[in-house]
């Protein structure tokens, strides 16, 4: 069997036609996308698509191609997808000359597993058009060059196309990943439609186009540590988080984890999930606890967890509008509240309106999209109603930075303060991940065991603890919590069952914890302690990684929040001091032409060039950042830059000089 899949993997486009075949019903697909193509503009797709196949097949293929493209909105050749099983096998087991190569195979295929991926058979991990290609061709393309690349070789992929293999060196990057990298002229919703349908972009969102994705344990993390530090704002010292109630909704994708997340916090957690496959599926993966259909159970079962303070996670199935005004009826106090609908993609499945069932919404997107849209904002003025009156008796809000409050504005639901300049609710980021978090350098430090080996995970997990415990000895006060927290993380993780796919793990650090750690994986490769290599890379949501005015860099108050520098100054940075593979999209969590995402992996084999890399890319992945947020005058990264300078002599930085506000504020009462 593994001599057929390295024979399958390394053959690419098959010799000969596939069959057709039937397209399956047993999982989840992408919802139909509006068809937005002229008919010159249908030809030119038919055109592209078929210039991945011999001249032979294109009269029997043209018009399978163009059916597709009507009944989905995009050509995804389902004919050539492969028969063998999707998952992250054990490296070993990869067609590869070149060893980081195999790696990267390996990340691609647990992107696409089934267990892991939203949409599988449409190439799309989460987020509803999350897309690691575009279509079936390009991965086979993308494999069989990766079975053949040399570590003197580069691969280069635009928007999942493999433009090819080219020449480079040892140090190089072995793929260099673009997505959704539009002009701004041409970067409004319908041209980015127009032009996926295409085939000539596509949205990679932030892990799925770069090969990062580890299934929802990544956004479990960052969203356990958002919700615990919520109801540290929230609290009083004395209280306690258990008996309260979180709601939220999404258990699509990444949202599937706020369950999860709930529970290890500690809280009682109210999902709601309109696609019943979606909220089925998290039940079966043990992601949350029960499965409720009827809003009248919910309230029963809701009000009983507030009186034993019980630690249990709720998805109800229908939608979440219903629930923030049923609660409200019967006088359920939610503590905190939010929402992770995938309103990054509004128009095309990523938020449903109240008033419709899944089934009636997806009709009426593909038949009538302008009254879809019509609906979506009806739901989201009433939507926000509902927090509204919630929030003044004593809930606290905060946007998880899936462009809710943004489209939300964009419908003309209350969402302003009173001076109408700023929404009158913050983004996580603002409130807690970016002062607490980001700018000290703390952000999503994330590896995957390439042996597969569920004991070289746990070896993993022991030497991470063990070299935070060491950090945490000598670390200053204000970062103390956060170090404690992420010891306290990786100590439950395996308990907390996080493993999808991959044997993969998250935790935030900073870069001396990101180093000490990856050190420490690497001495554990050269001397056997692990069975195979491993994978260290990031959720693009970081410190330096991402500019995003309305999530990563809310918390940048200079006006440089809407440029998009520090994210590519981040990929090239990371690609000439190490990095195995690097990506650079156009889009991310709140949407396509809202945020610039830079990514990275990086490959430990045991070697002492490696210790190298890891040294110097991860000091600049973190501190790039860093040092821009201190730039912008933010008090955290200004000291957290302090310590990176005092530790590493070769970093030269410059420093704002803080003016007085009283100069300000009187030059302007002088003159006015």
């Amino acid at each position: 069997m593994k001599d057929t899949f390295k024979r399958e993997v390394a053959e690419g486009i098959p010799t000969t036609l596939p069959p057709t075949v039937e397209r399956d019903h047993t999982i989840s697909h992408a919802p139909r996308r509006k068809n937005i193509l002229t008919k010159s503009e249908e030809m030119l797709a038919i055109r592209n698509a078929l210039r991945y196949f011999p001249n032979l097949w294109h009269a029997i293929l043209a018009p399978e191609f163009l059916q597709e493209l009507r009944d989905y909105g995009r050509i995804y050749m389902y004919r050539f997808r492969p028969q063998y099983t999707m998952y992250a096998r054990p490296i070993a087991d990869y067609p590869a000359l070149s060893k980081e190569a195999a790696a990267i195979m390996l990340m691609i295929q647990n992107n696409l597993d089934p267990a892991v991926a939203q949409h599988p058979h449409e190439l799309i991990t989460y987020g509803g058009n999350g897309a690691v290609f575009q279509n079936w061709a390009q991965y086979r393309l993308t494999m069989q060059y990766l079975s053949q690349m040399t570590d003197e070789q580069t691969l280069h992929l635009y928007s999942g196309h493999p433009m090819g293999l080219f020449p480079s060196s040892k140090d190089a990057p072995r793929v260099v990943i673009t997505n959704g990298m539009m002009i701004p002229n041409y970067s409004k919703p319908d041209d980015w439609e127009r032009f996926n349908a295409l085939g000539v972009t596509q949205y990679g969102q932030m892990t799925a186009g770069s090969y990062m994705y580890i299934g929802p344990q990544g956004i479990v993390h960052g969203t356990t540590i958002t919700v615990m530090n919520a109801f540290r704002k929230h609290l009083a010292v004395d209280d306690t988080i258990q008996g309260k109630v979180f709601l939220t909704s999404g258990l699509g994708g990444m949202s599937g984890a706020q369950p999860k997340a709930g529970n290890i916090a500690g809280c009682i957690t109210v999902c709601a999930e309109i696609n019943p496959d979606a909220a089925r599926k998290r039940h079966e993966q043990g992601w949350v606890d029960q499965l409720i259909v009827s809003i009248q159970e919910l309230v029963r079962q809701v009000k009983r967890a507030v009186e034993q303070k019980k630690i249990v996670s709720f998805a109800y199935i229908g939608n979440i509008v219903e629930v923030w005004e049923a609660f409200d009826r019967e006088n359920i106090h939610i503590t905190v509240g939010s929402d992770q609908t995938s309103l990054h993609n509004p128009w095309s499945g990523g938020y449903y309106p109240m008033g419709l069932t899944f089934d009636e919404a997806n009709v009426l997107l593909a038949s009538e999209p302008d009254k879809f849209k019509q609906c979506v904002r009806e739901s989201l003025v009433r939507h926000v109603d509902a927090i509204n009156k919630h929030v003044c008796k004593g809930t606290y809000f905060f946007d998880y930075g899936n462009a809710f409050l943004l489209e939300s504005s964009r419908a003309g639901a209350a969402v302003w303060n009173d001076k109408k300049d700023q929404f009158r609710y913050p983004s996580y980021v603002q409130d807690i991940l970016g002062p607490m978090c980001f700018d000290y350098g703390f952000g999503p430090f994330r590896w995957v065991c390439t042996s597969g080996r569920a004991s070289d995970l746990r070896k993993s997990d022991e030497i991470a603890m063990t070299v935070l415990d060491d950090l945490r000895a000598e670390a200053p006060l204000e970062i103390q919590q956060q170090l404690q927290d992420n010891i306290q993380w990786i100590k439950e993780a395996e308990k907390n069952r996080l493993v999808v796919g991959s044997q993969a793990r998250i935790l935030y650090a900073d870069s001396i914890g990101r180093i000490a750690i990856a050190k420490a994986f690497n001495e554990a490769v050269k001397t056997g302690l692990f069975e195979g290599p491993i994978v260290l890379g990031r959720d693009h949501h970081d410190v330096s990684g991402t500019d995003s005015p309305y999530r990563e860099t809310s918390n940048i108050y200079d006006g440089s929040q809407y440029t998009a520098d520090m994210a590519i100054h981040n990929v090239i940075g990371d690609s000439f001091r190490g990095a195995t593979w690097v990506s650079i999209h156009n889009g991310g969590g709140v949407g396509w032409g809202e945020v610039i995402n830079g990514g990275f992996g990086l490959l430990l084999d045991g070697s002492d060039e490696v210790v190298v890399k890891l040294e110097k890319m991860l000091f600049f992945d973190v501190n790039n950042g860093i040092a821009r947020r201190a730039w912008a005058r933010n008090k955290e990264a200004n000291q957290a830059l302090g310590r990176a300078m005092e530790g590493n002599v070769k970093l030269l930085v410059t420093r704002a000089h803080l003016v007085d506000d009283q100069i300000i504020e009187q030059l302007f009462d002088v003159n006015e």
